[in-house]
């Protein structure tokens, strides 16, 4: 304890200084970090937040490049990327948070689970405030560790106020512990400002946990002395209140403790205390001789994404007529029969097989540890895929359908996506999302948001169009070390057949179908549309003896700008076609890396087909006639051909 609060010392002087910009106090709360991490394994994953310094320190992390990190200097372990304790260690089982509340939460219940597939005894404990709890990912999580009896211990530190709302403004209860009863755990609450105390109630819940008797909700009484930040400050908390938690300071009790016991003498924890000054004073000054970071555009872009190793080549041997649907259930077997370290998680994904019966035997084939039917909670699930991708596992998560995974975008945007880029590590997670319209399913079961996530650097977006595509695509990004949105349309899974390998057999990811070949007018197009783009080639060819070449992009991040451009070099016309509204879709940015790269070879311009810019019409005649892209397409390649 007397580690962190040395360093907490020295960070505050750099701030009055003005060599530091931004620091998060735990000074005051040493005990919880230190007491958690000194009750732990080493092999135990440790998901930590701002003020648990004594979390690194307790796990003898470097000084050195950990000063590095907190200054922003070149040897951080983020490379710039990220600041503070926002990155995981993997050589010392410490996962780092990102800013959102209650986000990692989940992610500790991947790492449990994780430890329960591979029948190991390590567990997995994470913090979180107390403000936390009131986000849906503290009852997503909770919801699942409960049902799946997960050795997971939430540890609330409860230290009386948010960034200024107190403690009493924000929860209905006085102690949070109460809320594990629902969830079917024990509630402990414990003097957080008492280390022995800390370290007695994480020890027995951990030592229940390892026994298989699930979660914990470990609920930290203790105080916030400094600011949210110090920039903040402290002028909204009454004095007396300071006043109070000051005198149960943690290491002056546990100090009085060592004396009384005749453990130690005051001198000894003056010496004690010299030595590590003289330490952190050595790390800090290394940490602000080294340079700013630097790097290129290059080497940024490369960070976005693990280097993906050989895949499977094309399958030869024996093919027989699949559906669409077919594709995806037989990609799905044999990927799980390959791997054990593949598993399905969703709702209803198990006994019923899924709510368009994608998965269905697959449970009786591979038992329900690797085929797990989930709470509804999109969020915890997808948290949950990160942490179990973190301990070497490839999970795939199924959305009952595509327009829910609004309620888990968080997860992937801010925690999935982002995580290789600030600290290299390797995310397989595939989340298959069951999308798109004309199934008269009206505004909350037909949107097609492939926009939403192709803007977001870091996530793989694919959307096969073809029985063949699906089962290829689907089989490689199962082995993909990063996110992929695996978009399948509903209404092609029972619509389309064709013959496709028996073998397991893997697609490229970037590499454009030829799906029409032609030489006067290209659509680009995926998904639905490629049947919209090549039934209106073939009426185009025989009402007008025009040749129109269709490219199936199969893939939209990354996709295929060579294949297009020499298209469009070759035809000089284009239309881009998608079954999403109009205004920001994919579209949008394939016209505009068009008219951009190849202007010069363009006889006009190019043409965007996309659907009304409202919410999806129940209707389904609104839906064709009125709402959709493919009610526009023949006007408007009408259009360009005419100019």
């Amino acid at each position: 304890m007397e580690l962190p609060r040395v360093i907490e010392e020295h960070m505050l002087r750099l701030i009055r200084q003005n060599r530091l910009a931004k620091w998060f106090s735990g000074y005051g709360q040493e005990a919880v970090a230190v007491g958690c991490s000194w009750a732990l394994d080493r092999d135990d994953v440790i998901l930590p937040l701002h003020r648990n310094l004594g979390v690194w320190t307790t796990r003898d992390v470097p000084l050195k490049r950990l000063f590095c990190q907190l200054m922003g200097r070149a040897g951080g372990y983020t490379q710039g990327r990220d600041r503070t304790f926002h990155f995981g260690l993997p050589s010392h089982r410490i996962v780092g948070m990102i800013s959102h509340l209650g986000a990692m939460l989940p992610v500790a219940c991947g790492v449990a689970q994780a430890a329960q597939l591979k029948k190991s005894s390590h567990i997995a404990a994470v913090f979180c405030g107390e403000g936390a709890t009131r986000e849906g990912d503290f009852h997503e999580a909770c919801s699942l560790a409960g049902v799946w009896k997960l050795p997971v211990l939430f540890i609330v530190e409860n230290n009386g106020y948010g960034l200024s709302t107190p403690t009493v403004e924000a929860l209905p209860i006085e102690h949070v512990a109460e809320a594990a009863a629902g969830y079917g755990m024990p509630g402990v609450r414990v003097d957080g400002n008492d280390v022995l105390a800390v370290i007695e109630a994480v020890r027995r819940a951990a030592g229940r946990a390892r026994a298989g008797g699930g979660p914990t909700l470990l609920e930290m009484k203790t105080f916030r002395i400094r600011g949210h930040e110090e920039a903040s400050g402290t002028r909204y908390v009454p004095r007396e209140l300071t006043e109070t938690w000051a005198a149960k300071d943690p290491l002056e009790r546990y100090r009085a403790w060592l004396m009384d016991q005749g453990h130690v003498t005051a001198n000894e924890i003056k010496l004690v205390r010299r030595n590590l000054e003289q330490v952190v004073e050595a790390a800090s000054q290394f940490a602000l001789a080294q340079p700013a970071v630097e790097s290129t555009q290059a080497a940024e872009s490369a960070a976005a994404f693990a280097a993906v190793p050989n895949v499977l080549k094309t399958a030869r041997g024996s093919r027989s007529e699949k559906r669409f649907i077919d594709a995806i259930s037989e990609a799905m077997e044999q990927a799980m029969e390959s791997d054990e370290r593949v598993l399905l998680m969703g709702q209803d994904v198990a006994e019923y097989g899924g709510v368009f019966k994608a998965s269905v035997g697959l449970l009786e084939r591979f038992g329900p540890a690797r085929v797990r039917n989930t709470p509804i909670v999109e969020s915890g699930v997808l948290g949950a895929a990160l942490g179990l991708a973190l301990e070497g596992l490839h999970p795939i998560v199924e959305m009952q359908y595509a327009d829910f995974i609004a309620c888990g975008f968080n997860q992937i945007v801010n925690n999935l996506a982002t995580t290789h880029y600030r600290w290299g590590a390797p995310v397989g997670v595939t989340i298959r999302a069951p999308y798109g319209g004309h199934i008269g399913a009206g505004p909350f079961h037909s949107q097609s948001m492939e926009a939403w996530f192709c803007h977001t650097p870091g996530i793989k977006v694919v959307v096969p169009s073809t029985p063949r595509d699906a089962k290829g695509l689907l089989l490689r990004a199962v082995t993909d070390p990063n996110p992929v949105l695996f978009l399948e349309h509903k209404a092609l899974y029972r619509s389309v057949r064709e013959s496709v390998p028996d073998a397991r057999y893997a697609t490229p990811f970037g590499q454009a179908r030829i799906a029409r070949t032609g030489r006067d007018a290209t659509i680009v197009t995926y998904g639905l549309g490629v049947s919209w783009a090549l039934e209106e080639a073939a009426h185009v060819a025989s009402a007008r003896g025009i040749s129109i070449e269709v490219i199936d992009l199969r893939t939209l991040i990354p996709w295929d700008r060579t294949s297009v451009l020499a298209s469009v070099k070759k035809t000089s016309r284009l239309l881009v076609l998608h079954e999403a509204t109009l205004t920001a879709g994919f579209g949008a940015e394939v016209a505009a890396r068009i008219t951009e790269e190849a202007f010069e070879f363009l006889d006009a311009p190019p043409v965007r087909v996309g659907a009304l810019d409202v919410p999806v019409p129940f209707s389904i005649g609104l839906e064709q006639e009125v709402f959709s892209a493919r009610a526009r397409l023949r006007s408007a390649l009408e259009r360009l051909l005419d100019y």
